[in-house]
């Protein structure tokens, strides 16, 4: 799961906690500030009633000075004034009560207040009623949720949008430095643009590290490229003084046969120099990429050359490709060198009576070209290493310098080709080499 995509999957998650949370409280939350509400409207209205009697007097309300009560048409509010007896202790207090009004039983928020007018201890009492908090308690509950709901989404979608800047360098560095170019990084490295401290310093340490790769990389090319160049000159010179001296007359037969030995010595070693001599050309891409290859051509001209090895084991040979059409974008040499590299170790590690088969088909957006033996095929633990440069599953080297494979991997690289191997020890090896197909 991408950074970007978890960092808009926690703010949701979060907010979406912070609204189950506010739900749960919402009802306590509202009757609170209903209740506030209430207590500070009758607060006020008290401080009305005592204005009006400072200026108009106790009479207004009790002219006889006999009790007074009132309430409006819907019984909403309801005033009530009257004498208090002496015993009554001070009373200034807001709480819930009930007030039977024409045979209906009410709930109120009761206000109630003593006070002394006039050496006469009286009592009022100033109610409202508890239905309106129901009534618009609902109403105004979906209004904020709505609201809550609302301003949710609108900060989700702006974090959303926001991570997404402030992320996007550090997708440009795993765009470019991580799933960009593969190695050997052939492009040159720029600086990602960006003002967050952090990456700058992740893009600066990258860009450091891959260019120290690339130099390592490069000298190792060098060094390979130069070294086989050197030594095919000795080994060159060796080769036709030998020659020579076996066509000397009267040689002796030991002396002829150690020259025998030597040449055989020589020829090995002028295969692995030319084969360290291609990869080094590959590595150095010193090869085009723009020929229209036949492979079932390729694989036809590659079993004639082979045959007296296939002959000489008794292998049987089928090519059942069934793609006749040419594939682009690739070179003819290295591809005949990498199915090479393929059908003869599938020769030279297979059984007396053995058979290679290369078939092909169409999957997963490539074309792939499966090479498969009847031989002894790789021991367990085997992987990507027998891919690596002088590495032989076998303990046999006269047979290989582990350096066919290396030299297929490294064309298939080349040309981003996928190779695959299924092996079992003593069940034969099937290599899939997949062509892209765009």
């Amino acid at each position: 799961m991408k950074l970007n995509t978890k960092l808009t999957l926690y703010f949701t998650l979060s907010k979406l906690a912070i609204i189950g949370v506010f739900l749960l409280m919402l009802p306590y939350i509202f009757d609170w500030i209903a209740l506030a509400s209430i207590d500070n409207y009758l607060r006020q209205q008290e401080k009305k009633v005592f204005g009006t009697i400072q200026e108009n007097g106790l009479e207004y309300y009790l002219p006889d000075d006999e009790s007074f009560g009132s309430y409006t048409m819907l019984k909403e509010e309801y005033i009530s004034m009257e004498p208090a007896s002496p015993e009554m202790a001070d009373i200034n207090q807001v709480a819930d009560g009930q007030r039977l009004i024409e045979s209906d039983t009410l709930n109120y928020r009761i206000l109630s207040r003593t006070f002394i007018y006039g050496n006469q201890r009286y009592l009022l009492e100033i109610d409202r009623t508890t239905a309106t908090i129901a009534q618009y308690n609902l109403a105004i509950r979906k209004i904020a949720l709505y609201v809550l709901i609302g301003l949710v989404v609108i900060t989700i979608i702006l974090d959303f949008f926001f991570s997404r800047i402030i992320l996007r360098p550090l997708g440009k560095i795993i765009k470019t430095r991580l799933s960009g170019d593969g190695f050997p990084f052939q492009q040159a490295l720029q600086p990602i643009k960006t003002s967050t401290r952090d990456f700058k310093l992740l893009d600066e340490s990258f860009i450091q590290l891959m260019q120290r790769i690339r130099h390592a990389f490069d000298r190792e090319k060098a060094f390979t490229a130069n070294a086989s160049h050197e030594l095919l000159t000795p080994v060159s010179v060796l080769k036709s003084k030998i020659e020579n001296l076996m066509m000397t007359e009267g040689l002796d037969e030991g002396v002829g046969e150690k020259l025998t030995e030597m040449m055989r010595t020589l020829n090995r070693l002028n295969k692995i120099v030319q084969s360290m001599l291609l990869i080094a050309r590959i590595d150095n891409a010193q090869f085009g990429k723009r020929e229209m290859v036949d492979i079932h051509e390729v694989v036809e001209e590659i079993a004639e050359e082979l045959q007296h090895e296939m002959d000489a084991k008794a292998i049987g040979f089928r090519n059942e490709m069934t793609r006749r059409e040419p594939l682009p974008n690739l070179n003819r040499e290295l591809m005949f060198h990498l199915f090479s590299n393929l059908i003869r170790n599938a020769i030279r590690y297979n059984r007396e009576g053995g058979s290679v088969a290369v078939t092909d088909e169409v999957a997963h957006g490539r074309y792939w070209v499966h090479v498969r033996d009847t031989g002894i095929g790789f021991p367990d633990g085997y992987g990507d290493e027998i891919f690596e440069r002088f590495k032989t599953a076998h303990r046999d080297r006269s047979q290989g310098f582990g350096l066919g494979l290396s030299i297929v991997r490294s064309i298939a690289e080349y040309f981003s080709i996928a190779i695959q191997v299924d092996s079992a020890e003593e069940d034969g090896t099937v290599f899939f080499i997949g062509f892209p197909l765009e």
